[in-house]
């Protein structure tokens, strides 16, 4: 089987060779591999269990400092027990703190979601409001979690920006900010507004599966032409790329490159 690493140190060559990447160039590129991403997880969804606005609201809070798996464990028996804003608004603080114990940070997360019910059923009657600049006037939202209920719960387009999403932009050179709001206006200008929710899936979804923080399988991963770092975050060793991808996508991910006999 050919070695792809080659195609890849030539494509970082001639990056190099161009010099400063124009604005236009970077937008072209990122759409290029957001179509890339596209074919790698054609089937996107929010990992966190819900089956309504409120639902959403409270478990995105305490997904803060904690991982969807732990949070998706929790919220069964809290969603039994509070059902609307005015349950959690009147809920005893001690119980509520109880059942959340596990996502860590309990306290603080108990008084963002007590206060999300209280605001919710002093300001728009016990909804959960459709619109931004509401969503984040309220306890325990900033402009992630809107995103996050915008795009997952109502369908309005939004780009939610996790530490996922940071540090992948971030090595792909699609911006040189840290900041997420600063992230998130400049991101959101080069892709398609429609694309936007989905887009921030398929970017979480590639950053836990393939583009991981510590090593990221460069030689095995479908963004590598086009990526500024790649062989820098991850070995372009084909076999010990396929070895770090990750996830239930990982066969597929895997015959995209031609490692299929990796699988």
């Amino acid at each position: 089987m050919p070695d792809p690493a080659p195609a890849v140190k030539r494509r970082r060559r001639g990056v190099a060779a161009r010099g400063v990447e124009t604005d236009l160039g970077r937008t072209r590129r990122a759409r290029r591999m957001l179509r890339a991403l596209e074919e790698a997880f054609p089937h996107v969804y929010c990992e966190l269990d819900f089956t309504n606005p409120l639902e959403l609201s409270v478990a995105t809070i305490l997904s803060a400092q904690c991982t969807d798996k732990r949070v998706n464990e929790v919220t069964p028996a809290l969603f039994a027990r509070y059902r609307t804003a005015a349950d959690y608004a009147g809920a005893d603080r001690e119980e509520l703190e109880e059942f959340i114990r596990p996502t860590g940070f309990y306290r603080n997360k108990a008084r963002s979601i007590q206060g999300l019910g209280a605001a919710l059923v002093e300001r728009y009657d016990g909804e959960v409001p459709q619109r931004l600049e509401d969503l984040v006037t309220l306890p325990g939202f900033g402009r992630k979690t809107a995103n996050v209920v915008l795009g997952n719960a109502f369908g309005i387009p939004g780009l939610p920006v996790d530490t996922h999403f940071i540090r992948l932009v971030n090595r792909w050179k699609w911006t040189e900010a840290t900041d997420a709001v600063r992230i998130e206006r400049e991101v959101s200008r080069m892709l398609p507004r429609a694309s936007w929710t989905d887009a921030s899936h398929r970017i979480i979804f590639h950053g836990r599966r393939v583009c991981h923080a510590r090593t990221a399988a460069c030689g095995a991963c479908v963004l590598a032409d086009d990526c500024p770092s790649a062989g820098e975050a991850g070995p372009l060793e084909p076999v010990a790329a396929a070895r770090l991808v990750a996830g239930p996508e990982r066969d597929h991910l895997l015959e995209l490159v031609g490692l299929g006999d990796q699988a």
